[in-house]
């Protein structure tokens, strides 16, 4: 037998990916790895080629040598210090040289910067206590848009603008079809994105267990198997996410209520949904269970959307009320009562009953537990890590990206930051520019701005114009019978310059990076109105928009430049 001594290794997977390399080297009859020993045995015939042993190692990131060799790493020196790291000492630390990084989360924002961390020369050490991959592809963006999209083809299947022509079906929903359908994506996914990625990559540790801070340089782990590890590091990033908030409403705590995480997760559609709530979460679940069939009201404290350019609410209002849900202004739950199987809200419009209660009033960050103070790291009164604009918190060797900061919740803004505090942790320099950050709402029609509304430009001092196009006067809106909606644009006067867009319309999602863009390269509205847009296309509204500053599009022919 034919011993290998291999430094490298972090997990046992890693040792399965050197004995499948190890034994599609011609010769070798059986090869076992140990990580935790950071050795290979290996039955050969006397023909086998060491050279091609230790090339099948090195191939996969990893170093290695023959047991007896004057090369091996020495007993009581590196070798030994890699198997304390990797196999049951009660501390984490290596001593190659590298920068190490120790990210706490498994999410967009962490995988980004773990990824690029590596790319930059670093080795990482990810610490996850829950499911891999984070909110997105678990319980959020994902398993969402898919229920968002069958219960957009169910609609369209009762009901459509084409009913005269193309007969109308009720459509039978399977929920438990539907889930299994979902749930099988979201697997794949965080197989594909996430698991398989990670375990490819022997520059990163995958540490299962719920981080809290020592001190600025070390972690605390508390391990999945009941034990404890310490992590030490050189830089780290927190991205732990956010969890749902659940408002104060008396007796709400003692009810089985929903957060949008058990809502995606049922397989049984109420016939009665309460929602509470008025923004993202809220009305895109809202609509969704009301085209698979429960019988919908919205509870929102203000208007839906109130943050937002008061238009955008009042429209959103209009489509869901004429699909039957039910939208409750001003209205909040005084106090909420479970009983003989089904929930009753008391509010200012009287008792609401319903068979199933969604809370969707925010996220709060998950930043609670980790004993931030211990490493110097200050949060704002919501709890959101407080980051410069190179992502780096109060502790200046602790950054933090993603959800539990101070940042835009939206996955895109976290992977990002994700990877800017990744190149700046190994000695770069790089910042997140928010000021043409595009967000949408997949409702039906689709919420979609960029930039500033015209409330948000006078408060920063800017004096503007704008200018409203509804989608009666958008070609692409007529040829499909659905002129819901409008494409509003915000300019600064003076420079002219497009500094905001705000779009209710069927598809605003795809139309909204345009014109992000079109913010990003500080275009006048002249400009906008003089590109080519593709006829027949919902982003030419955004051209069409532009030429009401200046022409009545109602006088222009249908593709007029």
């Amino acid at each position: 037998m034919t011993q290998l001594q291999i430094t490298g290794m972090t997990c046992e997977s890693c040792a399965a990916h050197v004995k499948e390399a190890l034994k599609r080297v011609p010769g070798v009859r059986s090869v076992e790895v140990s990580y935790a020993k950071g050795n290979a045995t290996l039955a050969m015939t006397a023909e086998t080629s060491t050279k091609a042993l230790l090339a099948a190692v090195a191939g996969l990131g990893y170093r290695a040598a023959l047991a007896d060799s004057p090369t091996a790493p020495p007993r009581g020196g590196l070798f030994d210090k890699v198997r304390e790291w990797v196999g049951g000492g009660d501390k984490t630390g290596h001593d190659d040289g590298k920068l190490h990084i120790a990210v706490i989360g498994s999410g967009g924002a962490a995988m980004a910067a773990a990824l690029k961390a590596v790319e930059q020369g670093a080795r990482v050490t990810l610490i996850e206590r829950g499911t891999l991959g984070g909110t997105c592809v678990n319980v959020g963006c994902v398993p969402s848009k898919i229920m968002i999209r069958a219960a957009h083809i169910a609609h369209l299947r009762a009901a459509s603008p084409f009913d005269d022509g193309i007969a109308a079906a009720t459509p039978a929903i399977l929920r438990e079809r539907l889930l299994a359908q979902q749930q099988a994506r979201v697997e794949e996914l965080r197989r594909a994105k996430y698991e398989s990625i990670l375990d490819g990559n022997p520059s990163i540790t995958r540490l299962a267990g719920e981080a809290r801070f020592k001190d600025a340089r070390t972690l605390t782990v508390a391990t999945a198997d009941g034990g404890t590890r310490e992590v030490s590091f050189d830089r780290c990033l927190i991205a732990t996410g956010a969890s749902p908030a659940i408002p104060p409403i008396p007796g709400l705590k003692d009810t089985p209520y929903w957060t949008s995480t058990e809502a995606l997760a049922s397989d049984t559609l109420p016939e009665r949904l309460a929602v509470i709530g008025s923004s993202v979460v809220a009305v895109e679940l809202a609509q969704a269970f009301a085209r698979l069939g429960s019988r919908v009201t919205i509870l929102a404290r203000s208007t839906l959307f109130f943050r937002e350019d008061p238009a955008i609410g009042a429209a959103v209002t209009d489509a869901f009320r004429a699909e039957g849900i039910k939208v409750l202004e001003h209205t909040q739950a005084s106090q909420v009562a479970y009983r003989d199987g089904g929930f009753v809200l008391m509010t200012g419009q009287g008792e609401l009953s319903a068979d199933k209660l969604l809370i969707a009033t925010g996220r709060s960050p998950n930043t609670q537990a980790m004993n931030l103070a211990a490493a110097g790291v200050a949060v704002n009164k919501q709890g959101a890590i407080v980051i410069d604009a190179a992502m780096r918190t109060s502790a200046p060797d602790i950054y933090a990206a993603g959800d539990c900061t101070d940042q835009p919740q939206f996955v895109y803004v976290a992977a990002a930051a994700g990877t800017r505090s990744a190149i700046n942790m190994t000695g770069g320099k790089a910042a997140l520019d928010l000021t043409a950050m595009p967000a949408v709402v997949f409702t039906d029609p689709q919420v979609a701005t960029v930039g500033l509304s015209e409330a948000e430009a006078h408060l920063k001092g800017i004096e503007t114009d704008n200018r409203t196009l509804t989608l009666d006067n958008v070609p692409r809106a007529l040829a499909n019978f659905d002129t819901r909606g409008f494409i509003k644009l915000v300019m600064e006067e003076g420079t002219r310059r497009l500094i905001g867009v705000q779009a209710v319309a069927p598809e605003a999602g795809e139309l909204i990076q345009a014109a992000a863009l079109a913010i990003r390269a500080r275009m006048t509205v002249e400009e906008l109105a003089d590109q080519l847009f593709p006829y027949l296309t919902m982003v030419e509204g955004l051209k069409l928009a532009a030429q009401t500053f200046k022409k009545d599009v109602k006088a222009l022919s249908c593709c007029a430049g």
